[in-house]
């Protein structure tokens, strides 16, 4: 396989040829005054640049054929060009003075629209935006989107849960492939730090067409941080800490991109002690230490681009359990996990006069080990996978754009520890799809179709009959799955989105083969080798009505899971731990997410937004799914301020949550009370002799609230969440 790709490699590499074309432009306004430092985002190659004070920009080599180039600038109307380059090179914009959000570029679609020609609603978030609302991980910057949780242990694990779906039924990428680091466990976090990350996009509800299995619930997609502008450099130091865990977050960064070259890095240390509670006590062993690393190489001509980033990760994070005494203060105590992650991607495009190839490629390695006691490691588990993406933009025909693609994986897990909780296996996975696009007017028309095949074989472990038992499969799953999607603007300013879709899930290792006590969740799992492909159906419509001033929108589902896969208790014990086995039945999950965003006129420095989220999981005979999040209702107010000539950009905000009790649970889940949090929020540019820097000042939790969120697997043991949280974060650029 590792050949194979290799291979590819050099065949795409070989058929580039070096030609240049030059972009040129000016961007003034209505006034025929010149706009400098607007921002300019070609889409085809991802290159960025400004205009300077005479409102003059240039791409030295973008790519040949058709492309589309995005201006940003605040305050006025936000535009998106399309040329072709081997009969344009000039421009001259002229920006249209309006009061409007940036209209984001989206990546994790086949067609790399902005949001509002999308045809899938996609949310979209910048990172940076997150820790300005008082994020202290990404994941929960994460779980403040509408439709969007996060299932958590402490503060260092946390997995997102869309819509109601988690774990092997919520696909993350990064750096352009899809992330593998042992997902199945509840305890098993993302394995990746916000360092080194710009932005964050989540697809809420089946994207199988899009990226295959385990796409059934949603994706997560990361954006990687840009290089820096052609002929520039660029560096930035962020420190935050942390009142309750005494928390200390430290990250640094340096690109420069001469010529045609692009390089960056970044290192980025993390540190949280043990968390408090609102009465005073801390939860011992709740701990971590995170060291990340980033680098990137690209290289851009106007026949192709490159790029290839490394990602490590190391990760040692405590995990809280019963009679642990309590030592040290940051170093994580026993049982503790450490885990080493390695990701290597590289992304090629290569540009015809009216078509395109973009492939990406990615190797992985996943090092995760469980010590129960110095030197005694009960679990150690390596995961291997090398993946493929390889996609076509056929040239353009009648105004009908088309993506052929082929997409596949192959991994390799091997057990090193004592126990095991999935055999040594083998997976491999191939998918092909067709998708296209029709674009009239106001409206937009998707469609395509996809095949998927995954291979599945294990080896046989242990004694017949007794704990730790794995007998060998070979398993091959198939599913044939579509997509289908409608926008159009009904009205004036009322966009309407539907989508139908369909996608599916093969049974994971854990699913299909476990047979011992699951230490993570203290129960004894027995899996079953006769589970089928998990396939869904999900119809998802959505509204907005959008002006100057003021944004409303409707998002409703009905998401139609035929051989849900969830673990029911038998009644029966084994050595003190109860027993489940993993069974299916078909199940629904329904709901939506409603908001509105006030921003009125004159008070253009005042805006108020309102969300409310909902959803409900049932299977066939009536009983409800577990881990289903609780109904919220979300509040915020920010305000916008300059003060003089050492504070711009300033804002302050206030958030008010409130979340509904939790009355609807599965049979082995308790009931979880509301409650209330309050948040707050200052900061903005400070301008000092002759010097800006950033900086941000929140209160999480402002008044001390206890309480234990639905999803938290601490609830169990009755441990509430964290307490008041006071965060300071600091951000220079050089």
């Amino acid at each position: 396989m590792k050949h194979y790709i290799i291979q590819i490699a050099f065949i795409l590499m070989a058929i580039s040829t070096y030609s240049q074309y030059q972009i040129k432009g000016k961007i003034t306004s209505e006034n025929n005054l010149p706009l400098q430092n607007v921002a300019l985002h070609l889409l085809e190659n991802n290159a960025s640049t400004e205009t300077n004070e005479n409102g003059e920009f240039e791409f030295k080599e973008a790519p040949k054929g058709n492309i589309t180039i995005v201006t940003y600038l605040f305050g006025y109307e936000q535009q998106n060009i399309t040329l072709n380059t081997t009969a344009q090179n000039e421009l001259n914009i002229i920006l249209v003075e309006k009061e409007q959000h940036l209209d984001e570029v989206i990546v994790s679609t086949n067609f790399n629209k902005v949001q509002s020609q999308n045809v899938m609603k996609v949310e979209h978030r910048n990172v940076e935006e997150l820790r300005k609302n008082g994020a202290t991980s990404l994941i929960e910057g994460l779980a403040t989107i509408p439709g969007v949780n996060q299932i958590s242990t402490g503060t260092s694990i946390g997995k997102p849960v869309i819509r109601g779906l988690s774990s092997n039924r919520v696909l993350t990428y990064t750096q352009g492939v899809r992330l593998e680091n042992q997902q199945f466990g509840d305890e098993h976090g993302l394995g990746l730090s916000a360092s080194g990350i710009e932005s964050v996009e989540i697809i809420k509800g089946p994207a199988a067409l899009l990226y295959g299995s385990d796409a059934l619930g949603g994706v997560l997609y990361l954006n990687p941080e840009k290089y820096a502008q052609a002929d520039k450099t660029a560096g930035s130091f962020t420190q935050q800490f942390s009142s309750n865990t005494q928390g200390t977050n430290t990250s640094l960064g340096y690109k420069f991109s001469p010529n045609n070259w692009k390089f960056l890095i970044r290192a980025n240390y993390n540190s949280q002690a043990d968390y408090k509670i609102p009465d005073g006590d801390r939860i011992i062993n709740t701990r971590s230490i995170e060291k990340d690393i980033k680098t990137g190489i690209g290289y851009s001509s106007s026949t192709f681009s490159t790029d290839i980033r490394y990602n490590y990760n190391n990760l040692n994070l405590g995990l809280p359990e019963e009679e642990i005494t309590n030592l040290g203060f940051r170093t994580p105590l026993y049982p503790n996990q450490k885990i080493d992650n390695h990701i290597v991607s590289w992304n090629q495009k290569i540009f015809f006069k009216n078509s395109k190839i973009d492939a990406d490629f990615g190797y992985q390695q996943n090092n995760r080990q469980e010590l129960e006691a110095p030197e005694e490691i009960a679990l150690h588990m390596k995961l291997q996978t090398l993946n493929y993406n390889v996609k076509y933009y056929l040239p353009q025909t009648k105004g009908i754009k088309t993506i052929v693609g082929t997409q596949g994986m192959h991994q390799v897990n091997t057990n090193f520890g004592e126990e095991l909780l999935i055999p040594d296996a083998t997976t491999v996975d191939f998918g092909a799809f067709i998708t296209s696009q029709l674009e009239w007017k106001n409206n937009a028309l998707q469609a395509g179709f996809r095949f998927d095949n995954r291979a599945i074989t294990t080896s046989e472990h242990g004694i017949l009959n007794e704990e730790g038992y794995f007998s060998a499969i070979d398993k091959n799953f198939n599913s044939i799955n579509f997509a289908l999607g409608y926008k159009t603007v009904v009205l004036k300013n009322v966009t309407t989105r539907l989508n139908l879709a369909s996608g599916f899930r093969a049974p994971n290792l854990s699913e299909l083969t476990s047979n011992g006590v699951h230490e993570g969740s203290n129960r004894y799992e027995i899996g079953n080798q006769n589970l089928e492909n998990e396939k869904n159906i999900q119809i998802d419509l959505n509204v907005e009505y959008q002006t100057e001033h003021f944004e409303l929108y409707a998002n409703g589902f009905y998401n139609k899971v035929d051989n849900y896969i969830y673990l029911s208790p038998t009644g029966m014990q084994i050595e003190d731990n109860f027993v489940f086995e993993y069974q299916q039945n078909n199940a629904a999950l329904y709901g939506g997410e409603f908001g509105i965003h006030i921003h009125p006129h004159p008070f253009d420095w005042l805006h108020f937004t309102s969300s409310f989220e909902t959803v409900t999981g049932k299977q066939e005979n009536d009983n409800y799914l577990p881990l289903i999040p609780a109904n919220q209702w979300k509040n915020n107010i920010k305000t916008e301020f300059n003060i003089k000539n050492w504070l711009d950009k300033g804002y302050a905000l206030l958030q008010v949550n409130h979340t509904f009790a939790q009355d609807n649970t599965s049979t082995f889940e308790t009931s979880t009370p509301d409650y209330t949090l309050v948040n707050i929020g200052i900061g903005g540019t400070i301008k000092w002799n002759k010097r800006q820097f950033n900086v941000n000042l929140n209160a999480n939790n402002l008044l001390d609230k206890n309480y234990i969120a639905h999803l938290s697997r601490l609830k169990a043991d009755n441990i509430p969440n964290m307490g008041r949280n006071i965060l300071l974060g600091i951000n220079f650029n050089f």
